[in-house]
C-alpha cells in the first residue's frame, strides 16, 4: 500500500509499505477519510518540534482517521468486519488512571502511549492497523468525513464546551476561525448560544463562518476587538469565550471581552499569553480552563448528539484530495486559506 510521511521540511513523501496484519485485539481498516489537523502542520509538517516519546517517530502521518473494518484479529470483542468506525487518535496503556477515565490523551505510560500519526502509523495510507479499544462506532447517518473530524477537532471542541457549559443563556466569543473555531461555532449554535461572535485574520475563514451561519458577527482581528465585542453585548461582554487561535493577542482579547463571572477555555495549542490577573480576571471573578482533546465516552456522546442534531462536521471540509495528491492537501492546510482539508478514499472522494 501507499503511505504518506512528513520529513519536517514542509513536504510530504509517499512510500510503498506492506499492508499490516492485525494481531490480538487489533483490526485492519480500509481508510475512507483522514483529515489534517493544525497540530500536524505546527509540530510535524514544517519541522519536528516534539521531543522524546512525544515526538514524531517517522511513521505514516495522520491522526484523524475514519474507515471500515476489513479484517479482525483474534481477541476482539465488540467490532467485526464491515463495521464503520472512528479512531480515537491516542492509543494508551488502558490501565493508568487517565486511561480508565477514557482520557488516553493523558496516558501516563511512556512505553505504551502512542498517538496515531505520531508514534504509530496513522491514517494517511490505504489501510490502518488500529487497536479495538481505540474505536468509536460511526452511525450510518454520518459520513466517514464526518467521523474523521470527530476523531480530533469536533471532539476537542465538545470537551472544552462541556468544561465551560454552553446554553441559550450565553453569548460566545470565538477567537480563531480555523477548523477548530468553525467547529466551535457549529456546536455552540446547536447548544443554543447567541450571539456567537468570531474573530480571525484570514478572509477565507471569516467568509466561511458567515456563509455557513456559524457566527452571528465576524470581526477582523485588531486592537479594538474588546470594545467591539462589548458593543455587541450591551457593554457587558460575553458569558463564554473559546480561544482556538493560540495567538497571544487573541487570548488576551478572549479574557478581557468576557464579562464578570464568565468562563474562558483555551483550545489552541502553543504560543503565549500576557494579561493582568487582578483587573482582567480576579476582580471580575472569571475562570480560565485549559482543555486537551477529549475522552472516548464523550466522543461516543458527541456522535449521538451529531445524529440527533442533524449536524455534519463534513460541511466544514472545503477541499478533498486523493492520497496521491496528499502533498497538495498539506500545503493548502498550511496556507490557512481553507476550511478543513481531507484526504479521501473510494466513495468519500466523489
Amino acid at each position: 500500500m501507499t503511505g504518506a510521511y512528513l520529513p519536517g521540511n514542509s513536504t510530504v513523501e509517499l512510500r510503498d509499505v506492506a499492508v499490516p496484519v492485525p494481531g490480538h485485539g487489533e483490526v485492519l481498516l480500509r481508510m475512507k477519510a483522514s483529515t489534517i489537523c493544525g497540530s500536524d502542520i505546527r509540530c510535524i509538517y514544517h519541522e519536528h518540534l516534539g521531543k522524546g516519546p512525544e515526538g514524531y517517530q517517522g511513521v505514516v502521518a495522520g491522526h484523524e482517521p475514519c474507515g471500515r473494518i476489513v479484517q479482525v484479529g483474534p481477541g476482539c470483542r465488540r467490532f467485526g468486519e464491515g463495521d464503520r468506525v472512528i479512531v480515537y487518535h491516542i492509543s494508551g496503556c488502558g490501565l493508568c488512571n487517565d486511561c480508565r477515565r477514557g482520557y488516553m490523551i493523558s496516558c501516563t505510560s511512556e512505553r505504551y502511549r502512542r498517538a496515531y500519526g505520531w508514534q504509530r502509523d496513522g491514517g494517511m495510507a490505504d489501510y490502518l492497523l488500529a487497536e479495538e479499544k481505540d474505536l468509536i462506532h460511526l452511525p450510518d447517518e454520518l459520513t466517514y468525513a464526518d467521523g474523521a473530524q470527530v476523531a480530533c477537532g469536533f471532539g476537542t471542541v465538545y470537551e472544552g464546551l462541556q468544561k465551560v457549559g454552553i446554553s441559550g443563556n450565553d453569548a460566545v466569543l470565538i477567537t480563531g476561525l480555523g477548523p477548530v473555531g468553525l467547529a466551535t461555532g457549529a456546536l455552540c449554535r446547536k447548544l443554543g448560544a447567541a450571539p456567537i461572535i468570531g474573530i480571525d485574520v484570514v478572509e477565507e475563514r471569516m467568509r466561511l463562518a458567515r456563509d455557513l451561519g456559524l457566527c452571528d458577527e465576524v470581526l477582523a482581528s485588531g486592537p479594538d476587538n474588546v470594545a467591539q465585542v462589548r458593543g455587541l453585548t450591551g457593554g457587558q461582554g460575553v458569558e463564554r469565550a473559546v480561544d482556538c487561535s493560540a495567538n497571544d493577542a487573541a487570548r488576551a482579547t478572549a479574557i478581557r471581552a468576557t464579562r464578570k463571572w464568565g468562563r474562558v477555555v483555551f483550545l489552541g495549542e502553543g504560543g503565549r499569553v500576557e494579561f493582568n490577573p487582578s483587573p482582567d480576571m480576579i476582580h471580575d471573578q472569571k475562570t480560565v480552563f485549559g482543555s486537551w482533546v477529549t475522552s472516548t465516552w464523550l466522543m461516543e456522546e458527541l456522535v449521538e448528539r451529531l445524529v440527533r442534531w442533524g449536524l455534519h462536521p463534513a460541511d466544514l471540509v472545503t477541499h478533498r484530495f486523493a492520497l496521491d495528491r496528499v502533498g497538495e492537501a498539506y500545503a493548502l492546510m498550511a496556507s490557512g486559506r481553507c476550511g478543513k482539508v481531507a484526504v479521501c478514499f473510494d466513495e468519500e472522494l466523489g
